[in-house]
């Protein structure tokens, strides 16, 4: 289904939402794109980059968003179609484009003016909401980094090690959605990508101050989570390293205490063996056995 919003004189917005094969058809008959760009439109998962035409561009992006359980983060995948008079989003886009549509369609329907006229004002406006967006994002994995760290050895540690996946798969899932765009956006900024407007430089020089800085967060949020990973796999081999430690010295006391009970369980002749008070002396060299050897690893400073 194609949704339509007019804005300002010339300016059109169209919104395709779940596009059929009539959907496609008619924006290739009708705007005579190029049957790559259609064909990319009804594929999913395609790597961020931008196609540049004489009198279109085509853009393909990923902005981040949680799913529904507010855990794991998902790509949303933008496609849009960029000429002078028109934008055209194409399929399931993020919840920061489907609102702003709203808010048109809204507009339009209360007979009110919308405040952007050109196509590139409404670009920069969607790359906004979803830098916007994006950063929210960001701050949210912050957050659960700095609640990490700091129950990093007050809870659990099997939801610690859960947390830590999640939060390490959500970081790298960042990682690899901004990166390639970086390029994308540095076209912008550097004039490769001219778009239709006067004096846009310094509003696309904004939109790659974002992308920067989303990027500087994921870095951050990247080492950070190493750290954290590190220190607590650290803390918890030193931990199993103590228990066998002290199992070790356990079975250290033990086992000559085990050997003379085994020694007198046997069938044969044995010292003391008639003697009333066989039991008792045996039981006292025992515990002096023991307390020796607990002096002897105190004294090393192994207990």
């Amino acid at each position: 289904m194609i949704e339509t919003v007019k804005l300002g004189g010339r300016l059109k917005w169209y919104n395709v939402q779940s596009p059929t094969e009539e959907d496609f058809e008619y924006l290739l008959n009708t705007f005579h794109f190029h049957p790559l760009d259609i064909e990319d439109c009804k594929q999913s998962n395609q790597r961020p980059k931008i196609d540049i035409y004489d009198d279109y561009y085509f853009i393909i992006l990923h902005f981040p968003k949680f799913d529904r359980h507010n855990k794991f983060i998902k790509p949303r995948e933008v496609k849009i179609f960029w000429a002078e008079e028109y934008i055209i989003t194409v399929g399931k886009t993020h919840i920061a484009i489907e609102n702003l549509f709203k808010e048109a369609k809204e507009q339009e329907e209360r007979g009110e003016d919308f405040e952007i006229a050109t196509s590139d004002a409404l670009l920069y406006t969607m790359f906004e909401r979803l830098m916007t967006d994006s950063i929210f994002v960001m701050r949210k994995i912050g957050l659960e980094l700095d609640l990490l760290n700091r129950d990093l050895f007050t809870i659990n540690p099997q939801k610690i090690i859960e947390r830590l996946s999640v939060t390490r798969k959500n970081i790298i899932l960042l990682n690899t959605m901004f990166k390639p765009q970086l390029k994308v956006f540095n076209k912008f900024e550097s004039g490769a990508i001219k778009g239709f407007a006067d004096n846009m430089e310094d509003y696309w020089g904004n939109i790659l101050d974002y992308s920067n800085k989303i990027w500087d967060m994921t870095e951050d949020y990247a080492e950070l989570i190493e750290g954290l990973s590190v220190t607590f796999d650290s803390a918890q081999t030193n931990k199993t390293n103590e228990i066998m430690k002290i199992l070790t010295l356990i079975s250290s006391i033990i086992l000559p205490l085990t050997f003379i009970t085994s020694l007198y369980g046997m069938n044969v002749m044995l010292p003391l063996q008639h003697n009333p008070w066989a039991f008792w002396i045996l039981m006292g060299l025992m515990f002096a056995m023991a307390a020796i050897l607990v002096i002897y690893f105190r004294k090393k400073k192994w207990m």
